[in-house]
């Protein structure tokens, strides 16, 4: 069974934990984007939530994952960062699935 895993800012990802999701708090971008690379290598998740300040800095990261099917790696807003980036790249993801503007 495929796991979901949270990476981002200690304090963004703790309280995730509690949904049982894989909660992997980081500091910077570097230990951010060696540690989403560890995720999709292992295969283990289907879908890796990322910290949407965290998320800006490795557009081209995330980009280069973005045609596999899993995982899915999805941007959220976070208590220290809510620029909407987040939600543009869900908006752009269900444009790209769906086809269409649905929101």
């Amino acid at each position: 069974m495929y796991k979901t895993a949270v990476l981002g800012k200690r304090a963004d990802v703790l309280g995730f934990l509690a949904l049982g999701f894989t909660a992997e708090p980081v500091a910077d971008r570097m230990e951010a984007a060696k540690k989403l690379s560890e995720l999709v290598k292992s295969g283990e998740y289907a879908v890796i939530f990322i910290g949407e300040d965290f998320a800006a800095e490795l557009k081209s990261e995330i980009d280069r994952y973005s045609e596999r099917l899993i995982p899915a790696i999805l941007p959220i807003p976070t208590s220290s960062s809510d620029t909407g980036y987040g939600m543009n790249a869900v908006i752009e993801s269900v444009k790209k699935a769906v086809g269409a503007d649905i929101i």
